[in-house]
């Protein structure tokens, strides 16, 4: 599907949006649930992953394809790895089987996980043989994807020992860890988290407990981007938010207010209100805690004729797509000048976009999601717009509620 996008005339945007529950955080609670059966969900996230996570998790034996869901292949991988006598062999697109697993196959083998590659070294689809899982120490480099850690941490409880976790160097997204230990603590886990040590305690049974998903914070991002993109007196309600999120990407309400951008917080929501004219000539921000809403920030920063240089993000390299080559290429096409390395991005100030462009998304609902407020600015197409529903598949639909146009080509 090709959308034809155009932003709401006068460039004034006021309206409430609902947003879908946090994907991160669905998903780790349906794997809670489904070692703990006590524990019941409200607000899971509608999207393509969290359901392909169900379904994953209800399959006892033989072929469980999650398509293009990278939390979903870290999760089952360790989810199965620790089900004794389930015997599963997970695969996924063809992308996906270019996304390496080897440091996490490893970690789970050095606690007795039996895993074995079916095609390329290193990578998926993998044949799983669940067992119990005795160990209970493992070591893992830090500067990896959080997902590696969470999967591990996730099973940690179910496990006869628990779980001590050393992670090796810097560590990266610290956020996405905190938040899947404070799942566990929500649900009665006892941890720890000291210097690179995150301990586990084993944990059989819960109470019944309901495990409420707050929504997405990634998905607010794009609202953040229309608003700063949009006139002064511009204004959006956001539902269902908290001050005190377990997601990482909540540090958007900080970082926005360097384009102009106020968030107040009520009872179960949160305002967006464009208050002021941007100061800034170029903006910079090590986004190492939170690279999911680097691409948002890069089309801000565009729209808005600003430079900006983005670093921590070697993690993006390994995503539905190269996210660094894939955003290079497309800020390209409205005449930005851009260099990558693999771990930043680097755009230099534009004043002059260029039009009718064609945007591609490389299977990546980041991609459609983060330059759809360009248009408030000039319009454009986006190819393969329907990639959008993998996290948020009502975002086209939102957005003609701020009065921009949708056109199906």
């Amino acid at each position: 599907m090709k959308l034809h996008l155009i932003g709401p005339s006068g460039n004034i945007v006021k309206s409430s949006i609902q947003i879908t529950g946090s994907k991160s955080e669905s998903n780790r609670s349906l794997l809670l649930q489904a070692l703990y059966p006590n524990i019941s969900i409200r607000n899971r996230s509608n999207s393509d992953d969290a359901e392909v996570m169900q379904k994953g998790l209800a399959i006892e034996k033989g072929e469980v394809d999650i398509h293009h869901a990278g939390t979903a292949m870290r999760f089952l991988t360790g989810y199965f790895a620790s089900q004794e006598g389930k015997n599963i062999v997970l695969t996924g697109s063809k992308r996906m089987k270019e996304r390496p697993v080897k440091i996490l196959v490893d970690a789970l083998g050095s606690l007795g996980a039996d895993i074995e590659y079916l095609e390329k070294e290193g990578y998926p689809p993998i044949g799983i043989q669940g067992k119990k899982l005795t160990a209970g120490k493992v070591s893992l480099p830090a500067d990896i994807s959080s997902q590696y850690i969470s999967s591990l941490l996730l099973i940690a409880p179910s496990l006869e020992n628990g779980l001590e976790m050393e992670l090796i160097g810097k560590i990266t997204s610290v956020p996405y860890i905190k938040m899947t230990l404070g799942l566990l603590n929500q649900i009665g886990v006892q941890t720890s988290f000291e210097g690179n040590t995150i301990k586990v305690s084993p944990m059989k049974q819960v109470d019944p407990i309901e495990l409420v998903v707050e929504s997405d914070w990634s998905s607010a991002s794009y609202f953040y981007s229309i608003v700063a993109l949009s006139k002064v007196g511009s204004e959006i309600q956001l539902g269902s938010y908290k001050n005190d999120s377990l997601q990482g990407d909540r540090v958007l309400a900080g970082i926005y207010t360097d384009f102009g951008v106020e968030t107040t917080f009520t009872v179960d929501s949160i305002v967006l209100k464009k208050v002021r004219n941007h100061r800034l000539k170029s903006f910079t921000c090590d986004l190492a805690n939170a690279p999911d809403i680097a691409q948002t920030i890069a089309v801000t920063c565009l729209g808005l004729g600003m430079g900006c240089e983005l670093t921590g993000l070697h993690t993006l390299k390994i995503k539905e797509t190269d996210r660094l080559e894939a955003m290079k290429a497309e800020l390209s096409k409205f005449g930005a000048k851009v260099e990558v390395t693999d771990r930043a991005l680097l755009l230099q100030p534009s004043f002059d976009l260029i039009s009718e462009v064609a945007v591609d998304t490389y299977n990546d609902h980041r991609m459609a999601m983060a330059f759809a407020p360009l248009a408030l600015k000039t319009s454009f197409v986006v190819n393969d717009a329907e990639v959008v529903s993998k996290s948020y598949p009502d975002f086209w639909k939102d957005l003609k509620k701020l009065g921009f146009q949708a056109r199906e080509l």
